[in-house]
This record gives structure tokens, sequence and C-alpha cells, in this order.
């Protein structure tokens, strides 16, 4: 029992790992709204820029906007 739980915690930290490596290397991603498309349909089927990325097809992933987060307030509470 134990050699499983080891396991299912070493796979969460190696996934962490390459995430956080991943949001270093490439903070930006696909929009999760419009799928990397730039558009979407709208309710009555004409297409539109996407909202949420501005029809880019881009956003900044989680993990960066969190760390970005976490390094302002850091900067913030050490002036």
């Amino acid at each position: 029992m134990t050699t499983i739980a080891l396991l299912a915690s070493l796979a969460t930290f190696g996934y962490t790992v390459w995430y956080l490596v991943l949001c270093v290397v490439a903070p930006w991603g696909r929009c999760r709204r419009c799928r990397g498309r730039r558009n979407h349909r709208t309710a009555i089927g004409t297409r539109r820029d996407c909202r949420r990325c501005e029809g880019t097809g881009r956003r900044v992933r989680i993990g960066r906007r969190i760390a970005e987060y976490m390094r302002a307030e850091y900067r913030a509470g050490n002036q």
C-alpha cells in the first residue's frame, strides 16, 4: 500500500515540476474559450473575436499568473 502512495505522490510531484517549468519557458497557452482559433460562434451562429484573449488565440497560463501575483506580493512586502 505504501508503494502505491509513494508512486502517486511522486507522479504528482513530477507533474507539478513539469508544469512550473512549462510556465517559465512558455507562459502563453491556447485560449480555452476559442481553442486558439481567435474567434468563436455566438448564440445566433455568427463569428466574433474572442473577448477573453482579445482575438489573439493566446492567454497567460494560470500558473504563470499565480507566480506573478506571488512575486508582486513579495516585492510589495519588502519595500
